[in-house]
């Protein structure tokens, strides 16, 4: 049991709490109605991207096993069969699937696009450098946008860019960390890695954390963002989007350790603390109008 849990990766479901985003900005995260559909959304995204590691997995097992750390994954190890892998993956799908058609139609036709370019993804799509992270940051954009679905709320511009950007700079952290992995080892962890090296992924990375500090500094003093949350203090926010991306990018280059984007919300204490700090900062602002932050700050 243990070994198909590591399977279908439950500790990567916490990706999917980006269904409840639009919800959470729009102030109706405690609509208890609304609630429990976002939570049934939430296992039909669950299960569908459960469904695509396990196909992804069946088809990198060889790959996997000259890997450091991705040979002791289920099926590469061989602790969990091909077959056991494929009829798992068949009843992910379908139950996701199904799930996501009875919690709202226009949320199951993006988790139908979600699963789909996911599939030519594990099949081939990876393959291709930039197109490949490109791929993987569109993923987190459905799931915001799925999330907006379910809810009937409007998914502003600025939202859509900086979670496709915050998306784009984890998953060029992550090809970092498999090219740190070519040079100690030798080997091609990725094919699409070969298109790929330090330079080039150290600039990339740094012009795309400029552009999301910018970009979100932007979004908290347009008139927007400010009617929406009706308040004119969001910018206090930004404090935290800072520390966070400055901890990332120590991470990523004085650490070197920015292989898994989870690992690193789960273990990293700093960035824990920034995003625990940013969360509580918007939920006074949205849930607590009464909140008066002008007396501590002027």
């Amino acid at each position: 049991m243990k070994q198909l849990i590591n399977l279908i990766r439950i500790k990567h479901w916490i990706k999917n709490t980006f269904l409840f985003i639009p919800s959470f900005f729009a102030g109706e995260l405690f609509n208890l109605d609304l609630l429990g559909k976002l939570l049934l959304g939430f296992m039909a995204f669950s299960l569908t991207a459960s469904s695509i590691y396990v196909i992804n997995d069946y088809k990198d097992i060889e790959a996997d096993r000259n890997h450091p750390e991705k040979k002791s994954r289920p099926l590469a190890s061989g602790e969990v069969s091909k077959n056991t892998g494929l009829l798992l993956f068949t009843i992910l799908v379908t139950t996701g699937l199904i799930l996501g058609y009875f919690t709202e139609t226009r949320f199951f036709l993006i988790l139908v696009v979600y699963f789909i370019l996911n599939l030519f993804y594990s099949f081939g799509l990876k393959s291709i450098s930039i197109l490949d992270v490109f791929i993987v940051s569109i993923g987190f954009v459905l799931r915001v946008k799925g999330g907006g679905k379910i809810a009937s709320i409007y998914v502003t511009e600025w939202l859509t860019i900086m979670i496709f950007l915050l998306a784009l700079f984890m998953a060029l952290a992550k090809r970092r960390d498999d090219i740190l992995i070519k040079i100690q080892s030798g080997m091609d962890m990725r094919k699409s890695i070969k298109n790929y090296n330090l330079d080039f992924l150290t600039t990339t990375l740094s012009m795309i954390s400029g552009i999301i500090v910018v970009s979100y500094l932007i979004y908290t003093i347009a008139g927007n963002a400010q009617n929406l949350i009706e308040s004119n203090k969001l910018y206090y926010t930004s404090i935290f989007v800072l520390a966070g991306m400055i901890r990332y990018n120590q991470i990523i280059y004085v650490e070197n350790k920015s292989g898994s984007p989870t690992d690193i919300l789960y273990k990293d204490r700093f960035i824990i603390g920034t995003l625990i700090g940013w969360v509580l900062c918007y939920f006074f602002l949205i849930y607590y109008e009464e909140f008066n932050f002008s007396k501590f700050f002027g």
